[in-house]
């Protein structure tokens, strides 16, 4: 005779099925594909969790080229806007360092990212890492189309190069938020172990693109090379911005004074 009880511990097809669908994607809507480019952006800002479905499943490539596609076309969307506050050739080069800056920063980091998902035991796939970071450059991209318009009312209402840098650093810094909370939405919708490697990750990141912009400055305002002849830490950067302000700032408040 069969024990009832010892039936229930034996894994049955159908069982492992409804498990391994639960794992990779809570409702049939999360499990459909993406098939164009319009599907990926309302995916990622509706349903992350099918962009992260569809990056376990065989041809995860051309979702991710998807979403790159979509990052550079956003950058440079964005990068118009950073430019009109000086005009002139800053309207193609700006799109074009933002733009260079973010994919550089992406592949630059990117190796570590594979490394440390490794190192921590993670059962991760270079193309699933490919996609959770093109996920964050399109996410972090999309964001900042969204606060476009705000930052081209300030960009013709205001002359200090400090306020549009500091209002474009707010804007950039919930972005990437957002961007990085997707990627470890990610890792952790694949329950890998990584938490506090995918934190140090984070962290450099965030640093590199800091200090990638300030190598392709000017972004905001001009200057007579297109790329800056000096280099500086960023931190360095803004510190002597604050301080060209302030001199600025006191020489006209001196001259209306006379």
């Amino acid at each position: 005779m069969n024990d009832p009880d010892t039936q229930t511990l034996i894994p049955t097809p159908e069982l492992t099925a409804t498990a391994t669908g639960a794992r990779a994607g809570a409702s049939a809507s999360e499990q459909e594909p993406i098939l164009n480019l319009v599907a990926a952006i309302e995916s990622i800002l509706r349903q992350p969790r099918r962009v992260m479905y569809q990056l376990q499943q065989p041809g995860a490539g051309r979702l991710i080229v998807r979403m790159i596609l979509v990052a550079v076309v956003c950058a440079l969307t964005y990068g118009v806007v950073v430019g009109a506050f000086s005009g002139g050739e800053q309207f193609w080069a700006a799109p074009t360092k933002i733009t260079v800056g973010l994919l550089l920063s992406v592949m630059i980091c990117l190796p570590s990212l594979y490394i440390f998902a490794c190192l921590s035991g993670s059962a991760v796939r270079p193309v699933e890492v490919v996609g959770f970071v093109s996920g964050l450059a399109m996410l972090m991209t999309i964001l900042l189309v969204g606060f476009a318009p705000v930052a081209w009312i300030f960009s013709q209402s205001t002359e200090s190069a400090v306020v549009m840098g500091a209002l474009h650093l707010a804007f950039w810094s919930i972005s990437s938020c957002f961007g990085l909370l997707f990627l470890r939405a990610g890792f952790n919708h694949q329950k890998n172990h990584s938490g506090g490697s995918i934190k140090i990750w984070m962290v450099i990141f965030v640093l590199v693109m800091l200090q990638m912009m300030t190598a392709m400055r000017p972004l905001i305002g001009t200057a007579d090379t297109l790329l800056p002849v000096q280099r500086r830490f960023f931190v360095t950067h803004w510190l002597d911005c604050l301080k060209q302000d302030h001199d600025s700032e006191s020489s006209r408040n001196d001259s209306t004074t006379r």
